[in-house]
């Protein structure tokens, strides 16, 4: 099928461990459709990287930047959990090069956030941890024992540089830009609520001016177990953004 000139480019950004790879299956349902889609792997997540384990959260922000300014027209970006940082850096600077923010199980960094800001100096960052600690921490429902054999094959180190450094954001602009939650491992209903109690990890979702809500009940990783439901949904909030054409 031919891709869709009138939607703007779907950019999507892995999460921690992770690099393009793990949108391939939802690349596929929405370039079906005839939507334009990408993933990019941000710099210190490409293992053929000499230098991955020195690389920031600036490198990231400025991979975004530069990927964002090939196109003519602002782009859809799709961040997914930890991606939440450079993503949110992005929308603070370059609101008006976003035409929609779509957070996958995810949500918008705060300013003087940082993920492990005490991740010590040295070493190869932070590892994908065993799968039963890891789902201490996020849900893992619905990935299959060949899900997260791939995961843990594919996974590389998340950078110190990149957990230590701090989010630090100026620009109100961005919570003007059309907004999107999917929320898989847990339900709009309970992430309203977090936001409206002021829970810390929420602080910022209830300052958007124009938020959508899609749930998509599932694990933290809902683009390997629920691939074609997740692009779906991208695709009709698409449909429906006036602003996409």
């Amino acid at each position: 099928m031919t891709a869709n000139t009138n939607h703007p480019t779907i950019l999507l950004i892995p999460g921690h461990w992770l690099g393009a790879w793990a949108w391939d299956e939802v690349v596929q349902h929405l370039t079906a459709r005839g939507l334009r889609a990408t993933a990019l792997t941000l710099p210190g997540l490409d293992e053929a990287d000499p230098d991955r384990t020195s690389r920031t959260l600036d490198e990231q922000v400025a991979a975004l930047e530069q990927r964002i300014a090939a196109d003519t027209e602002p782009v859809v970006i799709v961040a997914h959990s930890g991606a939440n940082a450079p993503v949110t850096l992005v929308l603070d600077r370059h609101p008006e090069r976003v035409s929609r923010v779509v957070w996958v199980d995810s949500g918008p960094a705060a300013p003087g956030m940082a993920f492990a800001p005490d991740f010590p100096e040295g070493g190869e960052g932070l590892p994908l941890p065993p799968f039963e600690v890891l789902a201490q921490q996020a849900s893992i429902d619905g990935l299959s024992a060949d899900m997260l054999a791939r995961f843990r094959a594919r996974a590389v180190p998340e950078p110190g540089p990149v957990l230590r450094q701090t989010v630090e954001l100026a620009n109100n602009a961005r919570f003007d830009v059309p907004t999107t939650f999917v929320c898989c491992s847990m339900s709009s209903a309970q992430v309203q609520e977090l936001a409206e109690a002021g829970h810390p990890m929420f602080a910022e979702v209830g300052r958007f001016t124009c938020v959508d809500y899609i749930d998509l009940p599932t694990g933290h990783w809902p683009m390997w177990s629920r691939p074609a439901d997740l692009a779906r949904a991208l695709a009709a909030d698409l449909a429906a953004d006036p602003a996409a054409g």
